[in-house]
């Protein structure tokens, strides 16, 4: 299982900029809710709150009101129940894909032949069995991603909290990795909370989009497209595409400029 809730959901930071205190809300009475198996996205332009309610869900910075659910359990801290991957891949240089995607099984307590196994079959899921012992800086930002989602998935999380994990790559990269999330998600059935800022991957990849602006969730809406979605060249020529995308398009231009 894998429900994802936010419930009222706000965070407030308090910063000093040279001696002054400033309070920021980053997110204001967040509500929705990721059902089991659902992908969802969250988009809105930058500072909406998108990374922070990300940041909330892994237990990674604690919510000042509210609360996030997963399976009905409050989330408090970090927990093997979700697995992160982020816009940079953050892989520790000094070990090898292999090494790094077993490290975060070493975490969890996994150890002895189910350790390598568990690793090599999470790399073989995203095509790096044959680069398995190479280091970070001898991977393209591509597989680097892919190590990253490994590492991800490897620990056999319950949801899958993605932020911007292709925003850093080139558009045929990010094409051949979005196309190969979708059928990471066909195998293995995982809820994903995915952050974009691109429209046409919100909308490629995501069962519902989570409009967002100034902390707030301005709208949320389905995406028609079915499941599976084999190539999403035919995808974006389809009439449900361009409808779907102009809606997100319009939520985000038709977003009110102040609370």
């Amino acid at each position: 299982m894998g429900e994802v809730s936010f419930v009222d959901v706000s965070k407030r930071f308090t910063l000093r900029v040279d001696g002054v205190v400033q309070h920021v809300q980053a997110l204001d009475r967040v509500s929705f809710k990721v059902a089991d198996g659902e992908i969802v996205a969250l988009i809105g332009p930058s500072g909406c709150g998108k990374t922070t309610a990300l940041r909330v869900a892994m237990g990674l910075d604690p919510s000042t009101s509210g609360r996030v659910t997963v399976d009905g359990r409050e989330v408090k801290s970090c927990g093997h129940d979700r697995g992160m991957v982020f816009q940079h891949a953050e892989l520790l240089p000094w070990l090898s894909a292999l090494q790094n995607v077993m490290f975060g099984l070493e975490m969890k307590g996994v150890r002895g032949a189910p350790l390598r196994e568990t690793a090599e079959k999470y790399l073989d899921l995203v095509g790096l069995k044959e680069s398995q012992n190479r280091r970070p800086h001898q991977l393209s930002g591509g597989m680097k991603q892919r190590v990253g989602i490994a590492r991800a998935l490897a620990i056999d999380p319950s949801v899958l909290l993605m932020d911007e994990p292709f925003g850093a790559l080139d558009a045929q990269t990010r094409e051949s990795l979005q196309a190969e999330l979708l059928e990471i998600h066909a195998r293995t059935g995982k809820t994903i909370l995915f952050v974009t800022h691109d429209l046409d991957e919100a909308v490629l990849i995501a069962d519902r989009i989570v409009v967002m602006n100034k902390g707030r969730v301005q709208e949320i809406m389905n995406v028609p497209l079915g499941r599976p979605r084999p190539d999403l060249g035919i995808v974006r020529g389809t009439p449900e595409f361009a409808e779907t995308r102009y809606k997100v398009w319009r939520a985000l231009h038709d977003a009110p400029t102040a609370h």
